[in-house]
């Protein structure tokens, strides 16, 4: 789970490395969408910046997910690995 010395990423490159959009251009499209917010806030620009410790509150196939960021992954990687740097939150809560 390397983070180097990297503080922040943009979001639509942090949605791909998440595994929540396939694509940059699919993260722009989920952004321009409304379907997703950072720390309870619509998300207006694709070239935001998401630290550790923000809140993600993703709309991915009609299922509502709320993720706090672990750690900044470094790239796209396995499924597993791309989960070990957010953990869910009750999107109830």
């Amino acid at each position: 789970m390397s983070t180097g010395d990297q503080t922040s990423i943009r979001i639509d490159r942090l949605l791909v490395y998440l595994r929540f959009a396939r694509t940059r251009s699919a993260a722009r499209t989920m952004i321009e969408g409304h379907a997703l917010r950072h720390n309870r806030k619509h998300v207006q620009r694709v070239s935001e910046s998401v630290a550790i410790g923000d809140v993600l509150t993703v709309v991915v196939g009609g299922e509502v997910r709320v993720v706090e960021l672990l750690s900044i992954p470094t790239r796209r990687a396995s499924p597993a690995r791309a989960k070990s740097h957010y953990r869910e939150l009750d999107p109830q809560a």
